[in-house]
């Protein structure tokens, strides 16, 4: 008797099994974004989030390798909308979603808050962007950024207001946000420091969503300064600046990285002046990594569509370094990955990328920048 085998069925079992088995050895990375997507800073947010997505992307097409499995790299992005109520909320749903990484707030105001919600669920932050020193003065293991704090940030320009542009009178207003009101302090702790003869006005006060300035500037246009610093975002920084045009407020004009945008330009109009506005980017590189940030600008804008406003590079560089530290740990759980994180040395388009024991970035540069023919123009990289 002869017997008739079916291969057919044998061979779709075999292969159906062998694809099941090399999809189980792929493994699903969820790294969470979280930015104002709406509101006045929505441009600077969706900014942040397209640096994070650029990384992404490239990730996936590289075919990636964490603990001998390739992984898949997915985008979970949430809206804040500057609001730290908002900010917990966004927070929550990344936990619950499971996210592998967060990168992300933007504003101190939203990334403190919510920091305490990832260190809770043991989930690794690095904000591309918030400079609050509170931040990371939290105790948080959790808590990273990759750009230089205000400490560092307000107290440059601070020392740049007195030491070079020579300011004897100087005008402080904030946007009352965690942002505002520490980069404002550390500005003036900049100013007034020892063997420096220099008069601080009366601090005034704004908020981050206000477009009527002229209290605050006819109050401040009888006293004659010779500096204005504002501590806020460029939403408000462009129209105050309209303003102090339409006063005849001549004074030079300084902020921090909120108002150091590509975008103020076009805020400003023709109130920005020539060689008026000083402001300070909390990064930058240094001659030898220009090429490479130049390189990541030009990809940037081929595939947005616009030129990259301020935290995109820090953003993207945020994402490399999380998955950096994953491969170096062999798996992408947070508890696994997190010791390698906070010991991390990664060579990032923005610069040389290591942390100290809170959390900031280890001798974090900053870039001053002056506004030229409508152009956003370098002054000095420093540290």
């Amino acid at each position: 008797m002869t017997v008739k085998i079916c291969a057919l069925p044998l061979l779709v079992s075999m292969t159906l099994a062998w694809q099941g088995s090399a999809f189980a050895e792929d493994i699903l990375v969820k790294i969470g974004h979280v930015s104002p997507l709406s509101g006045p800073s929505a441009h600077m947010g969706k900014d942040t989030e397209d640096g994070a997505r650029m990384a992404i992307d490239e990730l996936n097409a590289k075919s990636v390798s964490i603990g001998g499995k390739k992984a898949r790299f997915e985008l979970v992005a949430e809206d804040d909308g500057s609001d730290p109520r908002q900010a917990t909320t966004a927070a929550q749903k990344l936990v619950d979603a499971k996210v592998n990484a967060v990168i992300g707030h933007m504003n101190s105001g939203t990334t403190i808050p919510a920091s305490k919600i990832y260190n809770i669920a043991g989930i690794p932050q690095i904000s591309p962007s918030a400079t609050n020193p509170k931040y990371t003065q939290q105790g948080f293991n959790t808590a990273f950024r990759v750009v230089a704090n205000d400490g560092q940030l307000g107290g440059t320009l601070g020392r740049y207001a007195v030491q070079v542009s020579q300011a004897k009178t100087i005008a402080v207003i904030d946007d009352r946000t965690s942002y505002g009101q520490g980069v404002a302090d550390e500005f003036i702790k900049g100013a007034t420091g020892k063997s420096r003869s220099v008069t601080i006005l009366p601090r005034q006060y704004t908020t981050d969503k206000a477009t009527d300035f002229n209290a605050i500037l006819t109050a401040i246009k009888g006293k004659k300064p010779d500096l204005v610093f504002f501590g806020g975002m460029d939403a408000v920084g462009g129209p105050m600046l309209k303003q102090m045009q339409q006063l005849g407020l001549d004074a030079k004009f300084m902020g921090g990285d909120g108002i150091c945008s590509t975008e103020l330009a076009k805020l400003a109009g023709d109130a920005l002046g020539e060689s008026k506005i000083v402001c300070a980017e909390a990064g930058g590189v240094e001659d030898g990594m220009k090429p490479g940030l130049e390189k990541f600008k030009g990809e940037f804008s081929k595939k947005f569509g616009h030129a990259v406003v301020l935290n995109a590079p820090y953003a993207y560089d945020a994402v490399m370094t999380v998955v950096a530290a994953m491969q170096k740990a062999g798996s992408a759980e947070p508890a696994k990955y997190l010791p390698e994180l906070a010991k991390i040395h990664y060579k990032g388009i923005t610069g040389n990328i290591a942390f100290d024991e809170h959390g900031d970035i280890r001798d974090g540069t900053l870039t001053l920048y002056t506004y030229k023919g409508g152009k956003r123009e370098l002054i000095a990289v420093t540290r």
